[in-house]
């Protein structure tokens, strides 16, 4: 009787191996590609709707009295909201992430505007880089050898100041500083915090720059008085004229200070190989 039993259970359990086996394989692909799915669709459905469209100064300019207006009425909650967009435009990799701060510094001054900024900025900074992280950080890694393992090894290293020199120095997409760690198998904690100091400075800059943003528009006014009477009349400012080769001499300044730890440790382990 027993053994009709097990004969009877055989063809049960056999069966529902590869049923559970299927079940963990979605499973583990959900945890990997999920979140970098969610995020790539919302990207999509962002640039098809043309939200990124409202991250520039032409919009901050057109809509600045209401925006005030906001602000003054329910000012904690749009704190609120100004962050979770940024966290938003940065996962998403939506361009125009500067204009979004010296907005920030416009709506809520350059000591808060900036603090939330750098907040925000690192938390979507991060999320990607998670996202990027799991899905497929492992794979090109494995597949990865010669200078890149080298490289790679190095990055690791010294992860805090090479990123901190890239968040620093102006000279590459942000969007690609998020995503290219994840390659290296960088620490969650050395990219945040290289992360967090390194935008500081060019974010409290372009917050400063936004807290002053009223007296550049009453200037362009008052040399276009037409304008200033005119309603439907809106002005239109020269980023030129606000990012400077002076800032971004400042900032490579800044990143070549980051990398003086690292290129010291570079020395002195050449000259104990000697």
């Amino acid at each position: 009787m027993h053994d009709q039993q097990q004969s009877a259970n055989a063809p049960m359990d056999s069966a529902s191996t590869p049923d559970m086996n299927q079940t963990s394989n979605a499973s583990t692909l959900a945890k990997k590609w999920g979140p970098l799915a969610v995020i790539v669709i919302l990207m999509a459905v962002g640039f098809s709707q043309g939200w990124h469209q409202y991250l520039s100064l032409d919009s901050l300019v057109k809509n600045r009295e209401l925006l005030r207006g906001y602000v003054e009425q329910n000012y904690l909650l749009m704190v609120g909201g100004f962050a979770l967009a940024y966290i938003a435009a940065v996962a998403l990799s939506f361009p125009g992430a500067s204009f979004l701060t010296i907005g920030g510094g416009f709506l809520f001054g350059w000591a808060v505007g900036g603090a939330v900024t750098v907040l925000a900025a690192t938390i979507g900074a991060s999320l990607i880089f998670l996202a990027a992280r799991s899905s497929f950080g492992e794979s090109l890694r494995s597949k990865a050898g010669g200078f890149i393992d080298r490289f790679a090894e190095g990055f690791r290293e010294d992860a805090f100041n090479y990123l901190l020199f890239l968040r620093l120095v102006p000279l590459f997409p942000f969007w690609l500083i998020n995503l290219a760690p994840a390659l290296f198998n960088v620490r969650l904690g050395s990219y945040f915090f290289a992360t967090l100091f390194g935008i500081l400075p060019g974010t409290f800059a372009y917050a400063f720059i936004g807290s002053g943003l009223d007296s550049v528009i009453e200037a362009q006014h008052a040399a276009n008085p037409a304008c200033a009477a005119d309603p439907s009349c809106t002005v239109t400012l020269d980023t030129s004229a606000i990012i400077t080769p002076e800032l971004i001499a400042a900032f490579v300044a800044l990143g070549v200070v980051s990398l003086i730890p690292p290129v010291l440790k570079a020395v002195k382990k050449r000259r104990s190989e000697k």
